[in-house]
């Protein structure tokens, strides 16, 4: 297997000290690099495995913290965070262009050639870089098809691709649908894949916490998901020795 390293950064943002997680693949040279955001309860040891993961595909990874540290497991807690965030471009672009200033510090990293994945209040903040007009290669988003201020999809400059559950009572069909128009509006190039019979969160392994309804892991399409990302990813932003 190739060897990677990892290591713990941190850095601010929103008020806070947030606790990130870089992976960097075996070599000395520059790679390509990949921001990755979690889902709404915060950064865990899902998205590090998903940044050791592209790291032995050979890109530098950087898994970017929410909260501080904090892991909010219990959902009223996390939905008092996360629902102002939400509601506040400039929030979630202030801790995405934090995380995207420590990747791109980073030696490794290629910082001309860079995408963000995200998931839920992570996929928002990437589409919110995407929205302000940062050069990235690809965006991925799974069950956050958040929409954006009037106009301001046309300064995304990439692809756009996004996953979601058929069955996701939190990102409904009249959801997906006012995510779309703004994309087809704003002449994006995007791609909408719908999961038949998974519900939110459809990509994330079973947690040993209360979660929302409507919230439940599907491991075919958790598995499927991923696929799709790693293929955004080698058509937009190939590694390259």
């Amino acid at each position: 297997m190739t060897t990677i390293t990892t290591r713990t950064v941190t850095y601010p943002a929103d008020d806070l000290t947030m606790v990130g997680h870089l992976a960097l693949p075996a070599g000395a040279g520059r790679r390509p690099a990949v921001l990755i955001g979690p889902e709404g309860v915060g950064l865990s040891d899902v998205e590090r495995r998903r940044a050791e993961a592209l790291a032995e595909l050979g890109y530098v990874a950087l898994a970017f913290d929410l909260h501080g540290g904090r892991y909010l497991g219990d959902p009223d807690a996390m939905l008092a965070r996360c629902l102002p965030l939400l509601a506040s471009p400039e929030r979630l672009r202030g801790i995405g262009y934090a995380a995207l200033d420590v990747l791109r510090a980073e030696p490794r990293a290629d910082p001309g050639r860079t995408a963000a994945v995200g998931y839920g209040t992570g996929g928002a903040v990437a589409l919110e870089l995407g929205r302000d007009g940062v050069d990235l290669r690809a965006i991925a988003t799974v069950n956050a098809l958040t929409t954006g201020r009037p106009g301001e999809a046309a300064r995304i400059r990439c692809p756009v691709w996004a996953g979601v559950g058929s069955e996701d009572p939190i990102m409904p069909p009249a959801q997906r649908d006012a995510f779309t128009a703004e994309m087809q509006a704003a002449g994006v190039d995007w791609r909408l894949v719908v999961y038949g019979g998974a519900l939110h969160a459809f990509h994330h392994p079973p947690v040993g916490h209360t979660v929302r309804p409507g919230v439940g892991h599907h491991p075919r399409h958790a598995r499927r998901a991923w696929c799709d990302v790693v293929a955004l990813l080698a058509e937009c932003l190939p590694v390259t020795e």
